[in-house]
């Protein structure tokens, strides 16, 4: 990720102002951060978790879910762009003509190298504040899956696994074999 101005602050307005379209930033305790497209491994990942998700999520009716670019405002100097986010029935986060407006039930962040250190600090402190049920920390090199919920202590992990094993979803419910992941 590139940041692109260390000299001042943006705010959500600032960030309103962008073009629409590449390249895409996020607004990172007030910063603006652009960072590279994905390598290939991750949109697998990404793609395979989606839909999975989908298919237990939508289809169903009992909910929706977003990939990535999708704005989501968590308050006024953060608007992340996750991997992947889950909205269930009555969910606090609400869908606008800008993105989503709160905390997503579940945030799904694939790691990659110009990403990992923001999704696994400053971005897992703010999703955390802001009430994201669960958290998911998938990396692709590694072939790790962690699921991290929100309790009043903040996010305790509650599963992981590293490639040929399962995780499972309190939140959601579902149990997700890895093999199915990374394949």
């Amino acid at each position: 990720m590139k940041v692109l101005s260390e000299e001042r602050k943006y705010t959500v307005q600032d960030f309103e102002r962008l073009p629409e379209g590449p390249p895409y930033y996020q607004l990172v305790k007030g910063e603006l951060i652009m960072s590279p497209s994905p390598a290939l491994e991750h949109q697998r990942t990404s793609k395979r978790v989606f839909h999975m998700l989908y298919t237990l999520i939508e289809i169903p009716k009992k909910g929706e879910v977003f990939y990535s670019p999708v704005d989501v405002y968590l308050d006024e100097e953060n608007v992340f762009q996750p991997d992947i986010v889950v909205i269930l029935e009555g969910s606090r986060a609400k869908m606008t003509k800008r993105g989503v407006e709160g905390a997503p039930d579940v945030v799904v962040e694939i790691l990659s190298p110009s990403t990992g250190y923001y999704d696994l600090t400053i971005k897992k402190e703010v999703y955390e504040r802001s009430g994201v049920k669960e958290y998911w920390v998938l990396d692709s090199q590694r072939r790790t899956f962690e699921i991290h919920k929100n309790t009043r202590e903040g996010f305790k992990l509650t599963s992981q696994a590293r490639e040929k094993g399962k995780v499972f979803s309190e939140i959601l419910g579902i149990e997700i074999d890895l093999q199915e992941v990374f394949s």
